[in-house]
């Protein structure tokens, strides 16, 4: 048997355990209390670096997911004195508005003040972001997913109005310390703590939708407004029909309409996307009916809506008959139509739609007035004035804009040029034929050419088969024709047509009489030729173009003989406004029923004048310019046909005649360029 260990050694050997034993207790007991003392430790400088401002940065603590590059930012700009809290707590007396004063109101004869402090609010959100940082007072935990996220239920109801009913409905989770929380990631949760304790958020590409859906669940308007300024500002044809989708998704009926607005002013890009051929056959209908699309011609919405057809024939094919309805094929050429309807294989599988385009063809030919008015692109309107003739021939391109009331200059022509025609076509706008009338040079022009509103660039195109001054020009079916017009001494009749497609020009039968300075106008693709000098005499005689037979015939004459009257027409009328019967300058009006053929007297110009241009914008006629026998002028009359009255308008930059002018509808890409992105968002 072993021998028995003495009392004495036993109790030595006990107490060298119990040393031991409490060394280690000692050890762990000094390990906690070093923690919390460096936990406190950590709580006092940044208490104190708030209160005096001094720059350390605290590298707190954080047990879930909320460390991102806002929060970041934000510790930066406290270390960096970018919050300034010198005065919290201090007597508000000693305080200037620089420290946080913003305003006082005295009250009654006592003296008494009342004090606003400007950083106060600031102060306090910033006390309990950091309080939250180290969970004091933090009064609900929320779990999402696998991370937990300390708060207080003030801070959340007061930003979300989700979490106002959570808290103060009456609901379960208004007892419950700790609350799941379903539909949204840790990630974005932790974004949308931050902004609601600092009022900041960063949208990027990748947040801006998980950041707009959960906004949305939580309902946090001022980051669904910061996200709904984030996509308009990304808007693009590639992105535009998704961001619209999405808006919708989320109720955000503003970016919703802005993204529509964007698709309607940017359509023929966006045609061409993936995005388009995606769209549901209501969405496209829904598009294609619009009054503001914003296309040079019709053909484009066609040719998109074949497009979107053809990208799945089998399911698609069927419904083109209802979506061609939506489409203004009033307004495609008799020429296009009948090439459609002859190669399209699209058509060929639906008779219906070939039927439907046969009678469009008939009724188009037969000159019958459109069942449906054309579009009208909600864009900048430009009424452009080129040329003219002020002591000498004119190089000037003036533009005015029509919504802000402003002449604005623009490239100048080629060539100096007066009595020349001009018109807009396909976007472009044509300065036809003139006469460069200067003191260093002196002839008639076959001049053409084209300008280009995007690019503010003229470009020459071939030429005319003859000279002609003081022609007449207008646009049907997509060709540009040039009527009359002179070569020195020698007065034309003859009539050409230019394809801007081709570049080309084709002379057309001539008129039956010889007409200078004639005015011209299109009604239901019939080309009217009013007026003129043809050599010996003002004339009043009208004649009409049928382009079907290539033939001109004769309709009621005008009331009054004139030359150099300015001509437009407005539905169903043509109206005729001044010019020169031979003896002096006329003030009088007069209007052409194309249906009724007759002509009648409207009110006169309040300036007797020739050589002026007259154009249409909104339902009313611009008479610009002119000649009053004395003086070249430059007042601007507007006629509005419902009143019957003339009404000025803002005068050009100076005094012309014999200068063309057309209207143009510019795009306008809607991009928020003009946003500052560090606005406040306000409701």
């Amino acid at each position: 048997m072993p021998a028995k260990k003495k009392l004495p050694d036993v109790l030595d050997q006990r107490c060298v355990n119990g040393l031991k034993s409490r060394n280690r207790i000692v050890k762990q007991c000094v390990k906690i209390s070093i923690q919390q003392i460096l936990k406190a430790v950590c709580m006092i400088i940044d208490i104190l670096m708030l209160i005096l401002d001094k720059d350390i940065i605290v590298n707190t603590r954080f047990q879930h997911v909320i460390l991102m590059d806002e929060e970041d930012c934000y510790m930066k700009k406290e270390a960096q004195g970018s919050f300034h809290s010198k005065n919290l707590g201090s007597s508000p007396s000693f305080m200037t508005e620089s420290e946080g004063l913003d305003s006082t109101e005295k009250h009654g004869d006592l003296g008494d003040m009342t004090f606003y402090m400007a950083n106060y609010i600031k102060d306090a959100m910033k006390m309990m972001f950091i309080m939250r940082s180290h969970h004091m007072l933090t009064d609900v935990i929320l779990e999402v997913e696998s991370e937990l996220f300390y708060a207080h239920k003030v801070i959340l109801a007061a930003a979300s109005p989700y979490f106002k009913a959570m808290f103060t409905g009456g609901l379960k989770e208004s007892e419950m310390s700790r609350v799941k929380l379903q539909g949204v990631s840790p990630t974005t949760m932790a974004r949308l703590m931050y902004f609601m304790y600092t009022g900041q958020i960063r949208v990027t590409e990748i947040t801006v939708c998980s950041l707009l859906s959960a906004a949305t669940m939580f309902q946090v308007s001022n980051v669904i407004d910061a996200c709904c300024v984030f996509l308009e500002r990304q808007l693009d044809p590639t992105n535009a029909i998704g961001i619209a989708n999405f808006a919708e998704q989320h109720g955000c009926q503003n970016l919703y309409q802005k993204a529509n607005q964007f698709i309607v002013q940017h359509f023929s890009q966006i045609c061409q996307e993936e995005e388009f051929l995606q769209l549901s056959a209501m969405q496209l209908i829904a598009l294609v009916r619009k009054d503001e699309l914003n296309v040079q011609e019709e053909r484009e919405v066609y040719n998109a809506v074949l497009k979107w057809v053809k990208y799945n024939e089998e399911a698609r094919g069927p419904k083109m008959e209802h979506i061609l309805h939506a489409v203004r094929c009033q307004y495609l050429t008799p020429n296009f139509l009948r090439e459609q309807m002859k190669n399209c294989d699209v058509l060929k599988k639906v008779p219906a739609c070939r039927e439907y385009l046969a009678q469009i063809f008939k009724d188009l030919t037969l000159h019958k007035k459109p069942v449906v008015k054309e579009r009208t692109p909600n864009t900048r309107r430009v009424i452009y004035i080129a040329g003219g003739f002020l002591k000498h021939s004119l190089d000037l391109l003036e533009g005015y804009n029509v919504d802000e009331k402003t002449w604005t200059q623009h490239a100048k022509l080629i060539v100096p040029r007066s009595g020349l025609g001009g018109a807009f076509l396909k976007g472009m706008f044509y300065a036809v034929g003139g006469r460069n009338n200067s003191p260093d040079s002196r002839y008639d022009s076959d001049w053409v050419d084209r300008y280009n509103p995007l690019t503010d660039q003229w470009r020459a195109c071939s030429p005319m088969s003859v000279p002609r001054n003081r022609v007449g020009v207008a646009v049907m079916d997509g060709l540009l024709y040039a009527v009359g017009g002179s070569a020195g001494v020698e007065y034309h009749n003859s009539v050409e047509c230019y394809d801007p497609e081709h570049d080309s020009w084709t002379n057309v039968k001539p008129m039956h009489i010889k007409r200078l300075g004639v005015g011209v106008a299109v009604v239901n693709r019939l080309l009217y030729a009013i007026g003129g000098f043809d050599g010996t005499n003002r004339l009043n005689s009208v004649e009409c173009y049928h382009p079907e037979n290539d033939e001109w015939t004769m309709v009621s004459s005008m009331k009054c003989s004139r030359s150099g009257a300015g001509v437009a027409n407005l539905g169903q009328y043509i109206y005729v406004v001044g010019g020169y019967d031979g003896t002096r300058q006329l003030n009088s009006v007069e209007r052409y029923d194309t249906e009724r053929d007759i002509w009648e007297h409207v009110s006169n110009v309040t300036i007797a004048r020739s050589a002026l241009s007259v154009t249409v914008l909104d339902g009313k006629l611009y008479a610009m310019g002119g000649y009053d026998g004395e003086h070249f002028l430059n007042i601007v009359e507007i006629y509005d046909p419902a009143k019957d009255i003339w009404e000025q308008g803002v005068p050009m930059t100076s005094g012309r005649s014999g200068h063309a002018s057309a209207v143009s509808y510019h795009q306008c890409p809607i991009h928020c360029d003009h946003l500052d992105h560090n606005m406040p968002l306000e409701k």
